[in-house]
Parts: structure tokens; C-alpha cells; sequence
């Protein structure tokens, strides 16, 4: 015979377990109404006992439901929490792109006042310097090779030719070595091959500033004496020889020496874009020297008494 399937009656009248559930439950329902009734007469007839008996309960189930009170809060807080993360998180990422585009902004804006300042200073050296030929941009320099050279996009339309100084805001930058229609090719300060005439502001010495092809000169002297130079020494032009106007600041020193000493272009061919260029300076001639005055005519010995 096949086996009976289990019957599918839930009623409580087939669980022991059931039936006893059920009856806890009556029990504690009338238990519940029992106390409430005993707790709405006591109220009735008796309110300053039942204030006692509510004070009482209360102080019993006051720090269960505290802590209740404490874990419903906590979780509460979990979502507001959450969303304030994000919110910071949010904020963070957008003052941390407002910063670095602030940043990049106040570096455009501190190079623009560096150029704007480079600039006037140029523009002031142009008007007081009548000599001035052409104001040209400097497209280039050989700073790879021993040899150091520029290229001004200025040439011969310009006014610009050859051995005419070319100096920017800060001091000389060199001459001018050949000249083309819209070019020219400048021989640096830097240069091995130039020599410039200069003296030494603080006390007048002359000397002269060769370039090293390092981008610093030497400062050298000119004659057998104890150069005695110092750093700080600042160095201009003499006018010497020509080519050069005097007092253009060409270099400072940077080490000590007798013979010779390291000194510092004030131009930096290689940081800037912009550069004058001048006539040549020729000396005025010396001046002719006054003429002897006529000796005064000796007495005759007739006119004598």
C-alpha cells in the first residue's frame, strides 16, 4: 500500500506546540488586561499612588530605554552620515579644482606682471636712448654648443647692421654679427669670442668681460696690477673702442680672483624674448687743445732814460 501523505490540516488542534502558543497568548492577554484594569483603578481611586508606582517603573526601565534610545539614534545617523561623507567628499574634490584653477590662474597673472614690468622698462630705456634702431624679438638661441649666438626677427629693412649693440631691460646682450633682410645673428656676451671694455663702479678700474661659452663671463684685467675682484662687483661698459654706449650694466662678479674672476650676465639671452638694437657709439673727439697765448715783446735798450 502506498504510504499516507501527511495531512495538510494547520489547526492548532494538530500541534502540541501550537496549542501552547496559543494558550501563552490568552495568558499573557488577560494578564495584560488584568493589569491594566488594576492600573486605570488605582488611577481612579488612588492617583498619588499610582504617581508613585509610574515613578518607580519608570526609574526601572529608564536605562533600558536609554540605550534603546541611543541605539535607535545611532541608526538614524547611519543614512545622515553616509550622505554627509559624500557631501564632504564632493565639496573637497570641488574647492581642490577651484584651488588649481586659482593656482594656474595667479601663475598667468604674477608672469604677466613680470612681462608687463619687463616691458615698461624697455619701453623707458627706448625713449631715453634716441640711438635706438629697431625693438626685435630674440626667436632663438645656441644655447646647445660652445658657441653662443641669438637671432632677432629684425634685420636689414629694419635699420638693423652689423656691430650695432643689442642689449635688453636688465643690461647688454651682445652685438650684432650679420644681418639679413628680416634676420640677424647676434654674438652673445656668453660668447668665447667677445670681449667687452668695462670698469668696476666701485672704484673705476677698467677691465675687460670675455665670454666662457657657459653661459657666465670673465672678468679680467688689463694690465699687470692685482685685479682684486670680489663678488657683488658690478661691471658697465666704457665706451672704449666704440661699438658699446657707456655705462650699460653687462656683468657681476661671482667669485674672487686676481688675475680674473666668474662673473653673472645681467641679461639672460636664454629668458628673453624681446631685445633693442642700437647705432654704434663712437667717441667724441678730444677736444683740440687751447692755443699758447703770444709771448709779451721785451723792451728795447733805446727806449731806456
Amino acid at each position: 500500500m502506498a504510504a499516507m501523505a501527511p495531512s495538510r490540516d494547520r489547526r492548532p488542534g494538530f500541534s502540541r506546540r501550537a496549542q501552547y502558543g496559543l494558550f501563552v497568548t490568552y495568558v499573557l492577554g488577560i494578564a495584560g488586561a488584568v493589569v491594566g484594569a488594576a492600573l486605570l483603578a488605582l488611577s481612579t481611586v488612588n492617583p498619588a499612588g499610582f504617581a508613585a508606582l509610574r515613578s518607580g517603573v519608570a526609574e526601572l526601565t529608564a536605562p533600558a530605554s536609554g540605550g534603546i534610545a541611543v541605539v535607535v539614534r545611532g541608526i538614524a545617523s547611519v543614512p545622515q552620515a553616509i550622505g554627509g561623507w559624500i557631501d564632504v567628499h564632493g565639496e573637497n574634490a570641488r574647492l581642490k579644482a577651484r584651488m588649481d584653477r586659482a593656482a594656474g590662474a595667479l601663475m598667468t597673472g604674477r608672469a604677466a606682471v613680470i612681462e608687463n614690468a619687463r616691458l615698461r622698462r624697455l619701453l623707458a630705456f627706448r625713449e631715453r636712448d634716441e640711438g635706438v634702431v629697431a625693438t626685435a624679438r630674440i626667436v632663438s638661441t645656441s644655447a646647445s654648443s660652445t658657441r653662443r649666438y641669438g637671432l632677432l626677427n629684425a634685420g636689414r629693412w629694419q635699420g638693423v647692421e652689423e656691430g650695432q649693440p643689442v642689449r635688453g631691460p636688465e643690461g647688454l646682450i651682445g652685438r650684432v654679427l650679420e644681418a639679413g633682410p628680416n634676420t640677424a645673428r647676434v654674438l652673445l656676451v656668453t660668447d668665447p669670442e667677445s670681449v667687452v671694455p668695462v670698469r668696476r663702479l666701485r672704484d673705476g678700474r677698467a677691465a675687460l668681460v670675455a665670454g666662457r661659452g657657459d653661459g657666465l663671463v670673465d672678468v679680467r684685467t688689463i694690465d699687470t696690477a692685482d685685479g682684486q675682484f670680489r663678488p657683488g662687483d658690478v661691471y658697465v661698459t666704457t665706451g672704449v673702442g666704440g661699438i658699446y654706449t657707456p655705462g650699460v650694466a653687462v656683468a657681476i662678479g661671482t667669485a674672487r680672483g686676481t688675475d680674473s674672476a666668474a662673473a653673472q650676465p645681467f641679461a639672460r639671452p636664454d629668458s628673453l624674448d624681446v631685445a633693442m638694437v642700437s647705432r654704434q657709439y663712437f667717441a667724441p673727439p678730444p677736444p683740440a687743445p687751447a692755443p699758447s697765448p703770444a709771448p709779451s715783446p721785451s723792451p728795447s735798450p733805446s727806449a731806456a732814460p
